[in-house]
């Protein structure tokens, strides 16, 4: 198994996760397909985003993969008064990752973290664990204290 930069970060923290790997397909990187693969719940699957804010810059959400991210409603949590999606292009020279593969862990920065507040629902949610293939199953609490996060309505 490949050790990623979110797993040596949350390593090095002494944070207890676990690690799911599972075929990758090239045609459809959805988060929706990723739950059917592993064989689990969608609402316990999350999806990173990482969008720009007017005031705020940069800042991330996970929100379940059957879910569309509620822009209005992230701003409002943000603090801002608009937030929009990066372009894809400009994802991995602002994060470190590529599409498929985006952790709310590990990233170049630390950017404001927001999780959807139905994860609080789930006793672990699944994020990408930093490459394709890789989830990391983790408490949503535990995640919201590594990454200095806050829970919001987000959808």
């Amino acid at each position: 198994m490949i050790k990623t930069n979110a797993m040596r970060m949350l390593d090095k923290a002494k944070i207890e996760y676990e690690v799911r790997e599972y075929a990758v397909d090239e045609q459809d990187l959805s988060g929706s397909h990723v739950a059917d693969v592993m064989g689990v719940n969608h609402d316990s699957v999350f999806k990173t985003l990482v969008l720009k804010g007017e005031k705020m810059g940069y800042l991330v959400c996970c929100i379940p993969v059957d879910q569309e991210l509620d822009l209005k409603k992230t701003a409002k949590a943000a603090g801002d008064k608009k937030v929009e999606m990066i372009p894809m292009k400009d994802l991995q020279a602002i994060t470190g990752y590529i599409r498929g593969g985006c952790s709310p862990v590990g990233m170049k920065k630390q950017f404001p973290t927001f999780v959807e507040e139905s994860a609080v629902l789930q006793e672990k949610i699944a994020v990408s664990g930093g490459l394709r293939g890789v989830q990391i199953l983790i408490s949503p609490q535990v995640l919201i204290a590594f990454t200095r996060g806050s829970f919001a309505s987000l959808v």
